[in-house]
């Protein structure tokens, strides 16, 4: 299908735009989409950061409490006076105040002296001991994150234990568990030594809160680090803390709405922190939905990982703003090819209007109207020149029409001339021929009686051979008015040239002349008449021997063109021809040479022959350097 230039151009303009806003678009959104994803995976490490500090801030005021407790007066006297009776009710007061779950006061061996939540359990050795130690090492308090075995739990208390008791909710994605239930707790658990004046440990004091269903902690760091920020109806920002791959205290929510206390974690998460150790930040499925998340091990004082602290930003929001720049980024293209065609058009329009004028100029052209000229356009330097060339072209044309004509005619008429000159010169030699041969005949047989050495039959002898020059005009005359019709043949170029300077280079004119041979070394085939072709070669190598005198050079070149045709060039290095003269050079009876020396007619026969088998012969010559004849003739299965 032909479309107009201004339609492809116009179309080509648009699929350029739409093909880069595509790509632009693209780049444009991916790079967006990285940009926002990377300031949001930024945004949670630093907001586990503060979640960290929070969480840790929690730790120690647990450790605190313990600390300062273990340093009331009434602990070091009762234990002084070995009288705990008084101690229990002190201690409850103290756990409800301070935000304990529990104490219990127990010996440098761990072994329980008093619990106020279950008492007669004194002797047992308590669960806590890696952090007993730790504080009877450094007579100072310690904290940890510690996991509690339920029945460490029961002994604190039945409430206790049954606050830490998790039911499993099966969690799409997560890692494949039979677990069903979970009985222990995750516990920041204290403890510090009981010293007494000089500085020895009288008893530890350990001292503890569950995490297992506190939201105090995570609605803390929600709020300190989100602000109760709502996207969507929902929350911004989330955070847990798990237990192992538990959740145990969460303000992330379920469908209907509930904290989503025992979901777990998705299996890709679980291998990166529980497994490996490893922190993890970037997008992950939290319960039913994608967040940007942030999480990382929980430890106990041992260094085992036993947990892991979470934050979260919903990530609707992030996709949401890359929707919104891919939407932005579209309409940019969109306008952008709007602007495009528009541009397009009107550039197009100013371009195809004077390309459609040149159009109609060309056509009127080769209708024959040679006098159309188009107008330069000034405003593109292209289409004005090529305006400029076409004016140029046109009158160039013009004027070689003009040029051809005027040459035409005075080749029509130069024809016209030669035939009436070739009727005439028939009928001037058959009228001269007869008294010719019979003034020749008298003369001979006059010669015959004359006596020698007389001036009569010097006188007969001029006789005959002026008699003999005339017939011999009479003959050419009579050859140029018959120009019979050549008898081709396939003969080799070079063996005619060859053949035909056999027949003249041993004449004595030729001794001083050097002939130069630059002969096709590949046979070249022409279909030809050979006697004509070598009355051609034979009178130009003659007229050439004539023209250096009988002293010069004579170079004779043959070639095969590209346009399937046979060129020989014959170049003298003789006086050569006055360009005046070049232009009659092959009308019958003009000459250059002197008066007697030439008829005038071998070129006029030669150029004949040449044209009779479909070639050309042209001439160029310097005078005071020498003359060139160059004869074209068509290849063999070339004949035109």
């Amino acid at each position: 299908m032909k479309l107009a230039l201004q339609t492809r151009l116009v179309g080509g303009f648009l699929t350029v735009i739409l093909i880069c806003g595509a790509i632009a678009t693209l780049v444009g959104v991916r790079m967006v989409g990285r940009a926002i994803m990377n300031q949001a995976q930024d945004k949670v490490r630093l907001d586990l950061n503060s979640a960290r500090v929070i969480y840790e801030q929690g730790m120690g005021s647990t450790r605190e409490a313990v600390r300062h407790t273990a340093g009331r007066f009434f602990l070091q006297e009762s234990l002084a006076a070995g009288d705990l009776t008084p101690v229990a009710a002190n201690l409850e007061t103290i756990c409800r105040a301070e935000g304990l779950d529990f104490l219990t006061l127990a010996g440098e061996d761990g072994r329980v002296m008093m619990r106020p939540h279950g008492p007669g359990a004194e002797g047992e050795l308590l669960w806590a001991m890696p952090v007993i130690r730790a504080a009877v090492s450094r007579k100072d308090a310690v904290v940890s994150t510690e996991l509690a075995p339920h029945e460490a739990l029961v002994k604190e208390g039945a409430a206790l234990a049954e606050r830490a008791r998790i039911r499993v909710i099966d969690t799409p994605r997560a890692k494949p568990s039979p677990r069903r239930e979970a009985t222990s707790g995750l516990v920041w658990l204290a403890a510090a030594p009981v010293l007494d004046a000089e500085g020895r440990i009288l008893a530890v004091l350990c001292g503890g809160r569950l995490l297992n269903r506190d939201e105090t902690l995570v609605d803390k760091i929600k709020d300190t680090v989100y602000q109760g920020e709502i996207y969507a109806g929902k929350d911004e920002g989330t955070a847990t803390i798990f237990q192992g791959d538990l959740r145990i205290a969460t303000n992330v929510r379920t469908r209907d709405g509930e904290r989503a206390i025992g979901t777990r974690v998705s299996e890709e998460v679980h291998d990166s922190v529980l497994v490996h150790g490893r922190p993890w930040i970037e997008r992950a499925f939290v319960v039913h939905g994608w967040y940007v998340t942030a999480y990382e091990p929980i430890r106990n004082l041992a260094g085992d990982i036993i947990g892991m602290l979470y934050v979260g930003l919903l990530e609707r929001r992030f996709a949401d703003m890359r929707r919104r720049a891919l939407w932005s980024f579209v309409g940019i293209a969109a306008g952008g090819a709007v602007l495009a065609v528009a541009v397009g058009f009107l550039l197009t329009r100013s371009l195809t209007r004077p390309v459609g004028e040149l159009i109609g100029a060309t056509r009127e052209f080769a209708a024959g109207s040679m006098a159309r000229r188009v107008r330069p356009n000034p405003a593109t330097r292209e289409i004005g020149e090529l305006g400029s060339a076409f004016n140029a072209m046109a009158a160039s044309i013009q004027e070689r029409d003009e040029r051809l004509r005027r040459r035409a005619q005075e080749e029509i008429s130069k024809a016209e001339r030669l035939a009436m000159i070739g009727r005439l010169a028939a009928g001037v030699a058959h009228e001269l021929n007869n008294p010719l041969g019979g003034i020749l005949l008298l003369g001979r047989l006059l010669l015959k009686k004359a006596p020698a050495e007389s001036l009569e039959r010097e006188n007969l002898q001029r006789i005959a051979r002026d008699a003999e020059r005339c017939q011999a005009i009479v003959r050419g005359l009579l050859d140029f008015a018959r120009r019979r019709e050549p008898k081709p043949e396939p003969a080799d170029m070079a063996t005619l040239i060859e053949d035909s300077l056999a027949l003249v280079e041993n004449q004595a004119i030729f001794h001083n002349i050097t002939i130069e041979r630059q002969l096709q070394r590949e046979p070249a085939q022409v279909l030809v008449d050979a006697g004509q072709i070598q009355q051609v070669f034979v009178n130009l190598v003659m007229n050439a021997a004539e023209a250096m005198n009988g002293k010069g050079t004579l170079r004779i070149r043959s070639e095969k063109s590209s346009q399937g045709r046979v060129n020989v060039s014959f170049r003298d290095t003789g006086c050569g021809i006055p360009p005046e003269d070049l232009d009659r050079l092959f009308e019958p009876f003009f000459t250059t040479k002197e008066v007697g020396r030439g008829t005038g007619l071998g070129l006029s026969i030669s150029h004949g022959i040449v044209e009779a088998h479909g070639g050309t012969i042209t001439v160029t010559s310097r005078v005071g350097e020498g003359t060139t004849f160059v004869v074209s003739l068509p290849a063999a299965g070339r004949r035109n």
